[in-house]
């Protein structure tokens, strides 16, 4: 099992026995708003989903549970490589805990992985995300029209990439 340690976070490999918490996440209208899926309506739902996180193969990517307060808020991490990924339950918004969970992430997959960038897709309405990307070094690529079905609805995209030389340059010395 794989553990990354922050200041006030634990990112660690999920478990089976997460399913409960994720679905507290992941059920949730306002944490999924902007996500690729509609709300889990259900914990068969939410444990398929947990069970490609858990399944992911090694090589192809890596995912985390974060907790905080050793409670599970959410996830954060790069589902496949190289695109990033987090969702956070509204709770724990607000906080900068999105924030210090996506600098383990990238630090891992810049310094373990190797990655030469790291991409993220976000729906261009997700001000939130967009500015905590863009405050990491994120730089906008491209946009996208229709680029997901979330449901019924189609939303766009806004593409964004993150070199590793740009993450070099930022870190702290």
């Amino acid at each position: 099992m794989i553990s990354l340690e922050t200041p006030r976070l634990r990112l660690r490999t999920a478990r089976p026995d997460d399913v409960e918490a994720m679905h507290a996440v992941l059920s949730s209208v306002e944490a999924t708003l902007y996500w690729s899926t509609p709300p889990h309506a259900d914990l068969d739902r939410t444990r398929a989903w947990l069970r490609g996180m858990i399944d992911i193969p090694a090589g192809e990517g890596e995912d985390f549970v974060v907790e905080h307060q050793g409670r599970v808020i959410g996830k954060a991490g790069l589902y496949r490589f190289p695109e990033i990924g987090f969702i956070l339950h509204p709770d724990s918004w607000g906080q900068g805990l999105a924030g210090e969970a996506l600098v383990a992430v990238l630090g891992r997959g810049f310094d373990v992985h190797g990655l030469d960038a790291v991409v993220a897709d976000v729906d261009p309405r997700n001000a939130a995300s967009l500015r905590l990307l863009a405050r990491h070094g994120f730089r906008e690529t491209g946009r996208r029209e229709r680029s997901w079905l979330v449901g019924e609805t189609w939303c766009d995209s806004v593409d964004l990439a993150l070199t590793r030389d740009d993450w070099l340059a930022a870190r702290p010395r």
